[in-house]
Formats: structure tokens, C-alpha cells, sequence
């Protein structure tokens, strides 16, 4: 599990690292669809890591009230 975690870790950063680059070249491009392209791609830098991060917290929530529900039960 530890090993699948950090691919998935390095997996996540590698994408960050290629969004970052994608959105420094379409700042730098000088066409037409490079200023709706550099939108897109400010837009999915902000946006992905927050949903990402929104997501992995819930889970947490999830995970640990399903743990306290089991452990109420034991004790009776």
C-alpha cells in the first residue's frame, strides 16, 4: 500500500509540474487561442489540486467516522 501511495504521490506531482509548464508556454505563445488555452490552464492549476485536496479530506472524514461508528457498538 505504502509503495502504491508513492507512485500515485509522484504520479500528482508530475502533473502539477506539467500543468505549471503548460500554463507558463501559453503565456508565452502569441496566437489566437493561446489567451483561451492560458485561461484553461490557470483555471485547472487552481482548480485541480483544491477538488484533489477537498476530495482526500472527505475521504479522511469518511473513513475515520466510520471507525468511531464500529467502535460504539463493541462496547456494549
Amino acid at each position: 500500500m505504502k509503495k502504491i501511495k508513492q507512485i500515485l504521490a509522484l504520479t500528482g506531482a508530475v502533473l502539477l509540474i506539467c500543468m505549471y509548464a503548460a500554463t507558463l508556454i501559453f503565456a508565452l505563445i502569441d496566437s489566437p487561442a493561446a489567451s483561451g488555452l492560458f485561461k484553461a490552464s490557470v483555471a485547472a492549476t487552481i482548480l485541480i489540486p483544491v477538488l484533489l485536496y477537498a476530495f482526500i479530506l472527505i475521504t479522511r472524514l469518511l473513513k475515520d467516522h466510520g471507525d468511531d461508528q464500529g467502535n460504539d457498538h463493541s462496547d456494549i
